[in-house]
C-alpha cells in the first residue's frame, strides 16, 4: 500500500502510528471482546479509555485545575452559538476579532444573541493581516473577547496571545491546538474542532474555567450548557465514542514524541522551509499573508500564472501529494501542514514545487 502526502485542510492526516494501532485494535479492544465502536460509552472498558483522554490532553496542555476538560459533538460550529449561551453572564456585549472567514460565522452567530463589537478587523486587506493591538477599540464591559488565533483558509495566524485586562478570552483553536506549548491559563474558553490536529471529525475539545460556567441565557438548551456536560463528565448523552478514542491515541503519540515542545520546533522548522521556497522561487510562487503573521498550520499561495493551476495539481497528484487545492473561496494552492503530516511530506512538496517551477 502507498500512501500519499495528504496536505488536506481537514478531516486530515492522522499519524500513521495511530492509524495502525487503530487498525490493530478494531475487532477487539483490550480482552473486552468487542470494538470500541460497539462498547457501552458508561462500561468500565470505554470509561478507561475516556478518563485517559482527558489526563493525557491536561498533561500535554498543562491544564489547570480549575477548569473543565470536555469532549462534544457538533464541532467548533456549535461553539459559536454555545460560546454567547454561556459567556454572556447578564451583559449584552460581546468583542470579537475579525481576521477571516471563521472569525466572519463566529461574528454571524454571535448576533442572534447579543450585540458584536468588532474591535478590529482586517477585511479591508481581504485577511492578509492582523491589525496593530493599537487600533483595536474594545469595550471593557464586554462579556468576553472572542478570536480566531488561526484562520484556515487565508492562512493568518496570531503568534502572541492577546491581553484583554481581565475580561474573559474565548479561542477557536480548531486548527492549532496541540500544535506547540499553550498557557491555557491565559484564556476562558478555548474550543476546537478534533479534525485538524486532535482526531477525526465528530469530536469537540472544550476547555472551560470552572467560574464561568453556570449563568446561561434563558431559554439555552440543556445540551448547550458547558454544565450540563461539565456534571456529567461530557456523557449527558451518547458522545462520539470512536473519535474519543482515537483523539486519545493522538494525545499518546504526541506524549511519545516529546510533546507539545517538540511538536512546535518540527512544526516552525515545516513552515519555515515550506515559506522559504515560497519566498526564493523568483515571484514564481507568492503568499500573500504578512510575514508576521503567517501560518504555521496552513499554508496557501498563488501561481504567477493561474492557468498553471490545474496542471500544477494534476502533476502534484501524481507525485503522490494531494489536497493541495485553496479553499473555493479563495481560490490558488494551500498546503495544511499539522502535527501528523511528517517533515519528509513537507520536503516532498518542496522538491515537487521547485521542478515545476523548472519545468
Amino acid at each position: 500500500m502507498a500512501r500519499v502526502f495528504n496536505f488536506s485542510a481537514g478531516p486530515a492526516v492522522l499519524p500513521e502510528k495511530v492509524l495502525q494501532q487503530a487498525k490493530d485494535e478494531m475487532l477487539e479492544w483490550g480482552k473486552s471482546g468487542m470494538s470500541v465502536m460497539e462498547m457501552s460509552h458508561r462500561g468500565k472498558d470505554f470509561m478507561a479509555i475516556a478518563e485517559q483522554a482527558e489526563k493525557d490532553v491536561r498533561e500535554l496542555l498543562a491544564v489547570p485545575a480549575n477548569y473543565k476538560v470536555l469532549f462534544l459533538q457538533g464541532g467548533a460550529t456549535a461553539q459559536f452559538a454555545m460560546a454567547p449561551m454561556n459567556l454572556l453572564r447578564g451583559k449584552d456585549t460581546a468583542d470579537y476579532l475579525n481576521t477571516g472567514d471563521w472569525s466572519q460565522k463566529a461574528i454571524a452567530e454571535a448576533k442572534r444573541y447579543c450585540k458584536v463589537n468588532v474591535a478590529a478587523s482586517s477585511e479591508d486587506k481581504n485577511f492578509t493581516y492582523i491589525p496593530e493591538r493599537a487600533q483595536w477599540k474594545l469595550n471593557p464591559e464586554a462579556a468576553y473577547l472572542h478570536y480566531t488565533p488561526n484562520e484556515t483558509i487565508r492562512g493568518v495566524e496570531f503568534h502572541s496571545i492577546p491581553d484583554t485586562h481581565g475580561v474573559p478570552l474565548v479561542a477557536d483553536l480548531s486548527s492549532t491546538i496541540l500544535s506547540r506549548p499553550l498557557d491555557v491559563g491565559r484564556f476562558g474558553v478555548i474550543y476546537a474542532g478534533a479534525q485538524k490536529n486532535i482526531g477525526p471529525a465528530g469530536l469537540a475539545l472544550v476547555i472551560v474555567r470552572e467560574d464561568l460556567m453556570g449563568q446561561i441565557l434563558p431559554g439555552t438548551p440543556l445540551m448547550f450548557d458547558y454544565k450540563t456536560h461539565a456534571d456529567n463528565g461530557s456523557m449527558y448523552n451518547t458522545p462520539p465514542t470512536y473519535a474519543w478514542y482515537i483523539a486519545g491515541l493522538v494525545f499518546q503519540w504526541l506524549k511519545r514524541n516529546g510533546g507539545l515542545a517538540a511538536m512546535g520546533e518540527l512544526n516552525k522548522r515545516k513552515a519555515d522551509k515550506l515559506y522559504a521556497a515560497i519566498d526564493n522561487s523568483g515571484g514564481f510562487y507568492r503568499n500573500p499573508v504578512e510575514k508576521s503573521c503567517r501560518s504555521w498550520m496552513n499554508v496557501p499561495f498563488t501561481l504567477q500564472d493561474p492557468k498553471l493551476d490545474e496542471t500544477f495539481m494534476a502533476e502534484a497528484k501524481k507525485a503522490g501529494l494531494v489536497a493541495l487545492a485553496g479553499h473555493r473561496s479563495v481560490g490558488g494552492m494551500r498546503a495544511s501542514i499539522y502535527n501528523a503530516m511528517p517533515e519528509k511530506g513537507v520536503d516532498t512538496l518542496i522538491e515537487f514545487m521547485r521542478e515545476f517551477a523548472r519545468n
